[in-house]
């Protein structure tokens, strides 16, 4: 299996944040290569990239002042497979990079892995969130994943991602605190 290559352009407009890779997609070396997992479909649908981009082609997000890492490097089947400790480094780590790339938002790509971040508890759903991370704004998109029970198809995960657009394009014309 191969690893996954952060996509972290300096001064991104928006950081997407995943839990960790999957099977298939430490396999091929591409982020949300899954069989049917429509997070590239997703992002052009809401129009967050002009064009509709195969992972083979994730790495062009850059072009679009978008990022994409993880907060854990491991594959696994499930994120459950991932140990506390795995947790805390990925979140020291995830800490580092979004205080180096300033990125406007954050977008947790999940609520558990936006719950894991926090510490929260079971608390809210997808959408803007009061945190600000090294003054980054947060947002939560629903996990693209088909195995995601509480939106489990396209149109109900599109209209988060939508919102996430319109959210970092009010982020972007908003002039920066003094």
């Amino acid at each position: 299996m191969r690893g996954l290559a952060d996509y972290t352009p300096i001064d991104a407009r928006l950081l997407f944040v995943g839990i960790n890779p999957g099977l298939r997609s430490a396999e091929l070396g591409l982020h949300f290569a899954g069989k049917g997992n429509p997070f590239w479909r997703l992002l052009y649908t809401a129009g967050l990239t002009p064009v509709l981009l195969p992972p083979e082609q994730g790495g062009r997000l850059v072009e679009f002042g978008l990022g994409l890492t993880n907060l854990c490097a491991r594959p696994t089947r499930s994120a459950a497979e991932l140990s506390r400790q795995e947790f805390g480094l990925g979140r020291q780590t995830l800490e580092r990079k979004i205080a180096r790339l300033q990125p406007k938002v954050v977008a947790f790509v999940g609520l558990t892995i936006y719950q894991s971040y926090f510490n929260h508890k079971k608390t809210g759903g997808a959408g803007e969130k009061a945190e600000i991370i090294h003054g980054a704004r947060v947002f939560v998109v629903p996990n693209p994943s088909g195995l995601n029970q509480s939106f489990p198809g396209f149109a109900q995960k599109l209209i988060w991602f939508v919102k996430l657009r319109q959210f970092l394009d009010e982020v972007s014309l908003a002039p920066a605190p003094p």
